[in-house]
């Protein structure tokens, strides 16, 4: 599996794409396949401050729930609110229309402490391994 190399990623298997001081926010393709198909998204509100690798949502699906963590510190400035009516979009397209949130970061050196795509692949393999 290949990830999207202009993405960061975290350990709990959220990503990053970083646009100014605001980064979109999904969940990657391994999290999707872990999951399996998504029933329901519960997101924060626009105007909603969150903490990095702090909870902010969940992602439920036909195997289980499982909790969405921040990337990064700031204030969500978007939702996805397409995912209310189709949370499968998640599912279909992790990296484009399944993305989650859009963050104001208030720390943009927090993307420091996210992994690459090379780094997140390496880690996914020992996951596996």
């Amino acid at each position: 599996m290949t990830y999207p190399a202009e993405l960061r990623y975290t350990k709990e298997h959220e990503w990053a794409r970083v646009d100014g001081d605001t980064v979109r926010v999904g969940v990657t393709s391994y999290a999707v396949d872990q999951l399996g198909d998504v029933t329901l998204v519960d997101l924060p509100a626009v105007g909603t401050s969150v903490s990095a690798h702090a909870r902010f949502g969940e992602i439920e699906s036909v195997k289980t729930v499982s909790e969405l963590f921040s990337p990064v510190s700031g204030e969500i400035t978007a939702v996805n609110e397409d995912l209310e009516g189709t949370p499968e979009q998640v599912n279909e397209a992790p990296y484009e229309g399944g993305w989650l949130v859009d963050i104001k970061m208030s720390d943009p050196s927090q993307l420091d402490g996210l992994m690459d795509a090379a780094q997140y692949a390496d880690y996914i393999g020992k996951l596996e391994g």
